[in-house]
């Protein structure tokens, strides 16, 4: 063979091999991460959004911020501001309402006085838009001791006015295939209830006597 002559030769493609292996291992490395990892959807609507706007100058709905704004005006609308406060979590919205403008002490009896502001709730939560919302009422109370025949103690208490909160949201028209309730009686305080030298603070009581509404995408 001449030696201007080359050898017609196919090129070798085991790095094919090696690259694919790698591939593969780095798949499984980041299925791993992400089913051990905690997804915030409120930082990932944010993200998503931003991302969207700068990258593909488009603009993206930000249904929990909306769902959120919504909620603070009908609160701001009813001037129950005092009582009724509205966060987010890492699944979605949070609304905390005081127990002491929802019921009567050491009750489960919704007062009428607070009928408005569910009705409104309602009505946001009912829209089409939100219909793919999971809505979980949770019960909470403070801990001071409850003994009654109907409530033997906080648990009692605050599932039965987790469960009172979700009959008005039905009546009003929420479905109650997108609820469920949860109770934690005085297991979950927003703050302390009593000092270190177990002094009570009344204050910080009231806010952890509530009915919190989480509602978030199923």
């Amino acid at each position: 063979m001449s030696r201007f002559e080359k050898k017609n030769e196919e090129p070798l493609e085991d790095w094919l091999l090696s690259y694919a292996d790698m591939i593969t291992l780095v798949m499984a490395f980041f299925v791993l991460l992400v089913s051990m990892s905690k997804i915030d959807l409120s930082k990932y609507e944010e993200v998503q959004a931003g991302m969207a706007r700068d990258i593909g100058n488009r603009d993206v709905t930000k249904p929990l911020q909306d769902l959120s704004t919504e909620l603070r005006g009908k609160v701001a609308g009813a001037g129950v501001e005092d009582s009724v406060d509205i966060g987010r979590d890492d699944r979605g919205v949070v609304l905390n309402l005081a127990s002491g403008g929802m019921f009567k002490p050491s009750s489960a009896e919704i007062l009428p006085a607070i009928r408005p502001l569910l009705k409104d709730i309602a009505e946001t939560l009912g829209q089409k838009r939100f219909n793919g919302y999971q809505i979980e009422i949770q019960g909470h109370t403070d801990d001071t001791p409850v003994s009654t025949p109907q409530f033997p103690s906080n648990w009692e208490l605050s599932s039965a006015r987790a469960l009172a909160t979700l009959k008005v949201l039905n009546e009003l028209g929420i479905d109650t295939a997108r609820m469920k309730t949860a109770a934690f009686a005085d297991n979950a305080p927003r703050v302390p209830n009593h000092s270190d030298t177990g002094q009570p603070y009344p204050e910080n009581q009231a806010i952890n006597r509530r009915v919190e509404i989480h509602v978030y995408p199923r």
